[in-house]
């Protein structure tokens, strides 16, 4: 084989695992946040587990990312162990697709309609089509499929590079002999453990072994150990994303590399057992592209079928291989959200989301519960109040830095709109949480040196309390379900809070020149309404985010200007009913 001949098959090796890479890309945006909603649906039924597996894994076209994505979410407390060990022994069925789609390429007739199956016949009409989708397309979902499409095109040009460079080498007698050294099992088994390990994609390993198969010179005998192999090589993957994290994280990787390794052993041995009594049928046939697919669906279906009763075992084995520190009760590598995840970034996004919204609920309810400590005031719930600020400051940490990093992955318009909602949005769940803190101490105060205030006064804060307490829900509620229609209910509200605080003051103002309230409540009761209407503010503020990302506006003053100039029906019919809910006139 000449350098020219290697050159070439390094570069059809390229175009393959690029075409690969491409092509998976793709399909994980198109099946954007299903992929987390299918995993969540893992329970402890593992038989479902399986099924989820072996869909995902051929959705997206990766072992290897699915095992990652098992390890990130593991160690970022979203699954159970347990939970994963249906989808691995799944997964390692579906990536058997990508062998059969790969084994067209080695369909030989003059039949019309056969040729057509032939990868080279149709690939180019896919990569025209593909680029025209991505090109012209504008939806996201179009796009994406063009994607996979010039991906798959990219992926089998690859193939066909590398089957016409090695085609030569039926007839290189020193090529021959290098295969025939492969006929020891053992020897064929660390070959293709080596090569899948270094390339880290077993499809791709397949692919390879299939585009030498179809110069002829590989036989049953050489194939059968190398394709068991390349099931070990491809825990490398699972062993290089366990590294630093949590022990049930790790326990994932042992679960998978376990699978492997045991199937692999097992039938390797009954292999040369079964070689040395009586002979392997077909052991100096040579094999084709087909036949690689069908041995290598055999062998993982057969894995599946001898291990899959003892998956509960299998688990018990990765407690004993990763055992527990008898000095801690949790793992101190925790993880917020596994930084593993943003290989897959539609499942992070999603992660973040859900993250977003325990920050929406405790931004909410902490405020809520500020305002019950004005009118009746415990200790207990000023502790909570705190700890629960002090939560959403570091959410507001964790997340920023994590969002950050994802809006620099190549994402879908889509999910670059709701990490944009997210970057916004976390600042303003801080800032509410800091307003609520400010309550508190409001309240503190107002206990502290036994103020009153007047009855009259007392029900103009109830009614505030009240919208805010609506606005904080509408708002909430709005974000946690992407709802446009409830966050265009917000702005009204808070323009009724905006003149409902200043009614307030004016009132506050006349009762303080009759003599009825003191300086020193007057102050505590401006700040209160200060950070009242900075939450309202807020509020808006996501609403506005909301109906920006949903519309792609991305002007808020645009936005306002719209929804109250006059002649807004709708705005000034809310804004009235609202009005008329929290007058605060006797």
């Amino acid at each position: 084989m000449d350098i020219f001949s290697i050159f070439t098959l390094c570069g059809g090796l390229a175009f393959f695992l690029f075409g690969m890479n491409t092509m998976s890309s793709g399909l994980e945006k198109m099946a954007g946040g299903r992929l987390e909603s299918l995993l969540k649906k893992a329970t402890a039924n593992s038989f479902l587990g399986l099924l989820l597996g072996m869909a995902i894994t051929v959705a997206i076209q990766s072992s290897s990312a699915v095992t990652v994505m098992l390890v990130g979410l593991v160690n970022s407390g979203i699954m159970d162990l347990h939970q994963t060990v249906g989808i691995i022994m799944g997964s390692n069925i579906g990536k058997t697709v990508m062998a059969w789609i790969l084994s067209l390429s080695g369909i030989q007739s003059d039949n019309f309609f056969l040729r057509l199956c032939k990868p080279e016949a149709f690939s180019p009409l896919l990569a025209l089509i593909g680029i025209i989708l991505n090109m012209m397309a504008k939806s996201d979902k179009k796009k994406n499929a063009g994607v996979v499409l010039v991906g798959f095109a990219i992926l089998m040009y690859g193939m066909q590079i590398m089957t016409d460079s090695v085609a030569p080498l039926a007839d290189n007698e020193k090529f021959k002999q290098i295969l025939t050294m492969f006929r020891n099992p053992i020897l064929g088994v660390i070959v293709g453990a080596i090569f899948t390990a270094i390339i880290q994609s077993s499809a791709a390993s397949v692919g390879i072994l299939q585009a030498i198969a179809l110069s002829g010179s590989v036989t049953y005998a050489i194939a059968i150990p190398i394709i068991m192999g390349q099931n070990i090589g491809t825990c490398i993957t699972a062993v290089i994303s366990s590294i630093g994290v949590n022990k049930d994280a790790k326990r994932v990787s042992v679960i998978h590399i376990s699978f492997n390794l045991i199937g692999t052993l097992f039938y390797l041995t009954l292999y040369c057992i079964i070689d040395a009594l009586i002979g392997i049928p077909l052991s100096d046939t040579p094999i084709d592209a087909f036949g690689i697919a069908v041995v290598h669906s055999i062998f993982n279906i057969a894995t599946l079928i001898l291990l899959y009763p003892f998956n509960k075992q299998i688990e018990k084995l990765a407690y004993i291989v990763v055992k527990d520190d008898k000095d801690s009760e949790k793992d101190a590598v925790y993880s917020f959200i596994d930084v593993r995840l943003l290989s897959t970034p539609s499942v992070a996004i999603r992660e973040c989301f859900s993250k977003c919204k325990k920050m929406a609920d405790i931004a909410k309810t902490t405020t809520i519960h500020s305002m019950a400590l004005v009118k009746t005031y415990e200790e207990k719930g000023a502790k909570t109040i705190s700890e629960n600020e002090d939560l959403l400051d570091l959410y507001e940490d964790k997340l920023g830095t994590y969002l950050v990093q994802l809006s620099g992955k190549a994402l879908s318009a889509t999910d670059n709109a709701s990490v944009s909602l997210q970057l916004h949005s976390i600042g303003d769940f801080e800032r509410i949480g800091d307003h609520a803190m400010n309550i508190l101490e409001a309240a503190q105060e107002i206990h502290d040196k036994k103020l009153h205030f007047s009855d009259k006064a007392k029900r103009e804060l109830d009614v505030l309390f009240n919208a805010l307490t609506e606005i904080l829900e509408i708002t909430m509620d709005a974000y946690c379900e992407n709802n446009v229609s409830k966050a265009k209910m917000v702005e009204p509200l808070e323009e009724v809070i905006d003149v409902l605080i200043i009614e307030i003051k004016t009132k506050h103002i006349q009762r303080l020149k009759q003599g009825e309230c003191s300086i020193e409540l007057g102050f505590v009761l401006s700040d209160l309404l200060t950070d009242c209407e900075r939450i309202s503010d807020h509020c808006s503020n996501l609403a506005i985010a909301i109906i920006e990302t949903s519309q792609y506006i991305y002007d808020a003053h645009e936005y306002l200007n719209i929804v109250k100039r006059a002649g807004n029906k709708d705005f000034e019919d809310e804004y009235e009913a609202y009005k008329k809910k929290y007058s605060i006139e006797a």
